[in-house]
């Protein structure tokens, strides 16, 4: 993936009130895939600006990119990233540090110089982190509070819903892009995860994945809160290629060598399939389509295993390991909170308290 990344920082004052605030769009067509803005207290516009910089890396290697050209109107920032300027000030050595790490996981990376007026997103997202947080109202004080982590910002809360049970879920076979519809029981178990959720105030959005499992699970809360159920490319299931409807002993017999390594590596394919990496990848770019266009709200996401792993796992910050450790219930209910700093907070786990 090719992406390009703005980022910009300020202080009112210089040393003062001080925020960042970074862009990541497509290369080719130029759609916001992702924005990061933070309030990061007294600062400098230099340190604000490499916090921009940190922001927009973190939030590219999030969605994947292997691509990266950096804009930013920082000219000190873009000649010392570039390497043709020493970086002299000792504030300025870890930031610099940091995002050299972080530039060094990308393929390729180049850094451009632009005017202030070509980079009105990233300096829009900065002037927000500082306006929300530089003269709170002494009776707001505490929603003014960073959260403990540090996490700053009002976050995206994901309310991560797995589908009801299907013919094949009760076989246990794979089941990945199979459109396979709910059960009775399977039905049952979606119009009491709707009974629960329809309580959750606030819901600005219920996302499905395009299969009908999950589209008949969103829809029976959709019923329910008369919230409209929306589509998402990005949360349909794995592709498991022709391991499809097969049990894991039938997919273990059939390839076992790519079945052991598959098991252990989440850059293996199956035959005619996608990796859990391509997964990973592909929730990433969703998960911040959606903040990009709900951010801030509280949302219903209906998925399927993996997508749903994926997303706590990002959320935690862990690595690819935790994909082979996790159970998830069918309609169990997790919570996930994304800050718009870049910060996650994983608030609840597989719960299925509303099956007994």
């Amino acid at each position: 993936m090719k992406v390009i990344v703005e980022a910009d920082g300020g202080s009112r004052g210089n040393p003062g009130p001080a925020g960042y605030g970074a862009v990541v769009r497509d290369k080719l067509s130029g759609e916001t895939l992702a924005e990061r803005k933070g309030f990061i207290g007294v600062a400098t516009n230099n340190v604000a600006e490499y916090q921009g910089l940190i922001a927009g890396l973190r939030a590219a290697q999030e969605l994947g990119a292997e691509t990266v050209d950096v804009r930013m109107d920082s000219k000190l920032v873009v000649e010392q990233m570039s390497g043709r300027w020493k970086i002299k000030h000792p504030s300025m050595q870890p930031l610099a540090l940091e995002a050299q790490q972080l530039a060094r996981t990308f393929g390729r990376i180049t850094y451009e110089w632009i005017p202030r007026e070509r980079n009105r997103q990233a300096d829009r997202l900065a002037n927000e982190a500082m306006d929300g947080n530089e003269k709170p109202d002494a009776s707001k004080e505490g929603d003014k509070q960073p959260h403990w982590s540090g996490a700053t910002g009002d976050p995206t809360r994901l309310i991560l819903l797995r589908h009801g049970q299907t013919r094949l879920s009760v076989e246990r076979r794979y089941s990945g892009r199979g459109d396979h519809p709910l059960t009775e029981l399977g039905l049952e178990q979606a119009a009491k995860a709707a009974e629960r959720l329809s309580k959750v105030d606030g819901i600005a959005a219920i996302i499905s994945s395009p299969l009908q499992r999950a589209v008949q699970t969103a829809q029976a809360l959709g019923q329910r809160t008369g919230v409209e159920v929306v589509t998402h490319q990005g949360l349909i299931e794995t592709d498991f290629g022709t391991w499809e409807g097969l049990t894991f002993a039938e997919a273990a017999q059939q390839d076992p060598e790519i079945h052991r390594r598959w098991l252990g590596d989440t850059s293996v394919q199956p035959p005619g399939g996608e990796s859990f990496d391509e997964v990973n990848a592909r929730v990433r770019k969703a998960r911040s389509e959606i903040i990009a266009k709900f951010g801030g709200k509280t949302l219903v996401l209906v998925s399927h295993v993996t997508p749903i792993k994926t997303l706590l796992r990002q959320a935690l910050d862990v690595g690819p390991q935790f994909l082979f450790r996790m159970h998830l219930d069918l309609t169990g209910v997790s919570i996930a909170e994304f800050y718009p700093d870049g910060h996650a907070s994983v608030k609840l786990v597989n719960d299925t308290s509303h099956l007994s």
